[in-house]
């Protein structure tokens, strides 16, 4: 067993352009990873375009692995990945993105090293880099258009990773200036309502307004309410009555 990185490599193989490498890092650093391996950048290296472009995030670009081909990027790897959109005739297990990070991460909490491969711009990945890989990730895109860029594709697979290794708050709701509203400030308005709604005649005809009382309470219950909106919605009630006894 090897003694694994607590994260991917991402490989960025033969890049074109410094913005994509500067973008690419920028999407890895957004979910915490920050070992990029950069294999023959077109533009030469270090490359300022790529520094403008990663922002807050050129401290993966300082410290980049610089090598001269993919055999060099992945040779300390016990698991390697490739992202491709294309068939390559090559027989290869192909993982999306999801399943391939959460196979990524039980091989790191293993002790494994893993990697994964992303291609140049213009045509991706040749076969020998993927003959090199293990495991082919393959995003689930148009297939009548299904070229990702670089940068595109390293933030979908970070993103999968992060997923994998963090757990995520589903669904949450930012609260304002208010808490919600307890049972008995929901059960005041409801009377409240009640008792303006039956000064007006509003329960009619009598044999309908335990019916009408019952819906409107559960009116009520149904509404998630905040202490802000009960105090609001008594005012709303308040200022329409002194409305009415004025005229």
């Amino acid at each position: 067993m090897t003694t694994g990185l607590a994260h991917p490599a991402f490989v960025l193989v033969r890049p074109q352009m410094g913005e994509n490498i500067g973008a690419a890092a920028r999407a890895m650093w957004n979910f915490g990873l920050d070992h990029m391996r950069v294999v023959a950048p077109r533009d030469g290296w270090p490359n300022d375009r790529a520094v403008a472009m990663a922002s807050g995030a050129g401290r993966l670009l300082d410290q980049a692995m610089l090598v001269d081909d993919t055999a060099a990027a992945v040779a300390d790897c016990a698991y390697v990945f490739a992202t491709t959109a294309r068939q390559r005739g090559l027989t290869k297990p192909v993982y999306s993105p999801e399943h391939a990070m959460a196979l990524a991460a039980r091989k790191i909490a293993a002790g494994d090293r893993v990697a994964v491969l992303f291609g140049p711009e213009r045509a991706g990945l040749e076969n020998d880099d993927i003959a090199r890989a293990n495991a082919i990730i393959s995003v689930p895109v148009n297939p009548d258009f299904p070229s990702l860029n670089l940068a595109q594709c390293v933030l979908l697979t970070a993103y999968e990773w992060r997923r994998q290794t963090t757990e995520v708050t589903h669904e949450t709701v930012e609260m304002g200036n208010s808490d919600w509203a307890t049972a008995t400030e929901v059960e005041a308005l409801a009377r409240h309502y009640e008792e303006r709604l039956d000064e007006a005649g509003f329960f009619f005809p009598a044999t309908k307004a335990a019916t009408m009382q019952q819906n409107l309470r559960n009116l009520w219950s149904r509404m998630p309410l905040t202490r802000a909106d009960v105090q609001m919605l008594h005012g709303i009630l308040r200022q329409m009555v002194r409305w009415k006894e004025k005229g």
